[in-house]
């Protein structure tokens, strides 16, 4: 599919967000707790499966070649625990969660959203933003989506992660109310970003690298899922300087071999 535009592809997905999740919320209220339930758990499943798929990049063939047999594994590991201990040093998950409940008060204040500022309104706001907005932003569509985008190849990719956000956005409303709107912006803000590297200097990046982004993204998406099931709390907030990390520590590998 020809882009229009760069970024074609990221106003798109912005605008199947914002329908789906206001179609979620129209429809929310009408659900019962235990149908909500369900349907976070389906999001927790099927989220499960799609950081499968984008972790098994860890075993893609240019990434093995860039650093070395066994070595890709290790990368992986590397970029969440440095990523990990850094976005915790930082707090960032504690600074999301803080922004997110500002913005609800904001919201509640003027129009009353979620039934007011109560402490539950507040999380059930906070976690619909954090989910949707972790869950729309991290996995392989985004990256690789933008970056073809902003290089001229076509927003396919982003025409089909735009289809599948509608339907989730749709799903976390339904459960989670009007903070998976606030996924929107920054659904635009990252896959704007990514759309301009990609204008600028996407065709410089190697296989190897995008292939060690996507395989730690996939494991952030792991920790998405298991918050979604209520198995653990993954402060995947605090492992977002891993996307960074990942492919800094492949370059650092390929230089010194």
């Amino acid at each position: 599919m020809t882009s229009l535009f760069p970024g074609a592809g990221t106003v798109l997905n912005v605008f199947t967000v914002l329908v789906g999740a206001g179609l979620g919320m129209v429809i929310g209220h009408r659900l019962s707790d235990h149908t909500r339930a369900v349907v976070t758990d389906a999001l927790g499943l099927v989220t499960l499966l799609v950081a499968g798929l984008s972790a098994v990049s860890v075993t893609d063939p240019a990434l093995r070649d860039a650093v070395g047999a066994g070595v890709p594994l290790l990368v992986v590991l590397g970029s969440l625990l440095i990523g990990g201990i850094t976005g915790s040093l930082l707090r960032i998950e504690e600074r999301l969660e803080g922004l997110a409940g500002r913005i609800q008060g904001f919201v509640a204040r003027r129009w009353r959203a979620e039934g007011g500022t109560d402490d539950a309104a507040r999380e059930r706001f906070v976690e619909g933003w954090l989910t949707a907005s972790l869950l729309f932003c991290v996995g392989p569509l985004t990256i690789l989506g933008a970056l073809n985008d902003g290089l001229g190849r076509g927003i396919d990719q982003l025409a089909l992660k735009a289809v599948l956000d509608g339907f989730a956005a749709m799903a976390f409303a339904a459960s989670f109310g009007v903070g998976v709107l606030l996924s929107a912006a920054s659904v635009a803000v990252v896959q704007g970003v990514l759309t301009l590297v990609g204008v600028l200097l996407g065709s410089l990046v190697p296989d190897a690298h995008i292939a060690a982004l996507t395989a730690t993204g996939g494991l952030l998406l792991a920790g998405i899922g298991l918050r979604l099931l209520r198995i653990r709390e993954v402060p995947v907030g605090d492992m977002l300087p891993a996307l960074v990390v990942a492919p800094l520590l492949t370059q650092l590998v390929v230089g010194l071999r």
